[in-house]
């Protein structure tokens, strides 16, 4: 699990460079299959409940799920990339959101949010706690801020599976639901909207985007606890 996720964060470091004006999203996902086919690993998307390609490209009012197509990425836009992979029958998973050059201040403030969240999330992920400590502690801070979580979609265990129980929902009351034990690996993933929680799902039975148009930011580490705390499992 640390030899996956460690390849994935080179990954994800890769992409995130390679990100700019001009650059379509099929563009990106041909890209960071180049990478994965490179570090000999499969991407664990690709396929998976028919998903046809290696990322998620989610753009501005797209939550999660976004397909690879001939999108245009403009100056302003946002965009959160999510990609896991398959190394040695073990998975990890990791996402993160920029802008697009110079972005206006509510959307830096927004992936600002959502990636504290997360962190604060991880910090929570110890032995002895409960899941739902994870859960309250995004919730807490996403919406003092003035955002949203969603609700639609939740993290998840992982290790030789893609998605394991337990589910890890990114919102909820703190001391509820199975209690956190050394060994276990949670991709924590919140996913933050601008405006309302509510999703909806476009045509292509994918794309979930948010109900009211507004910007929507999405951070995810695979996360390993412990017997000295949580470990980050997904940062080079």
């Amino acid at each position: 699990m640390r030899d996956a996720g460690r390849i994935l964060a080179n990954i994800m470091n890769d992409l995130r460079s390679f990100i700019k004006a001009g650059l379509t999203t099929v563009e990106l996902d041909s890209f960071a299959e180049n990478l994965i086919t490179k570090a000999h690993v499969s991407p664990a998307f690709k396929g998976y409940k028919g998903f046809p390609a290696a990322t998620c490209t989610s753009v501005n009012d797209e939550i999660v799920h976004g397909i690879p197509s001939g999108r245009v990425l403009l100056e302003g836009d946002i965009i959160s990339v999510d990609l896991g992979i398959n190394y040695r029958g073990f998975f990890s998973d990791a996402a993160f959101t920029v802008g697009i050059g110079k972005i206006d201040g509510a959307s830096e403030k927004l992936i600002e949010v959502t990636r504290e969240s997360l962190n604060l999330g991880i910090r929570e992920a110890v032995v002895g706690k409960r899941l739902s400590d994870i859960s309250y502690a995004i919730q807490a801070y996403v919406e003092k801020n003035g955002f949203s979580v969603v609700r639609e979609f939740v993290g998840h265990g992982i290790g030789k599976g893609l998605h394991e129980e337990p589910e890890v929902p990114n919102y909820g009351l703190p001391n509820q639901g199975p209690i956190l034990e050394a060994g276990m690996v949670l991709a924590i993933e919140p996913m933050v909207n601008m405006g309302s929680w509510q999703a909806e799902i476009l045509d292509n039975g994918w794309t979930a985007v948010t109900r009211d148009s507004k910007r929507s930011a999405h951070f995810e580490h695979t996360v390993a606890i412990t017997p000295s705390g949580p470990e980050v499992l997904t940062i080079g």
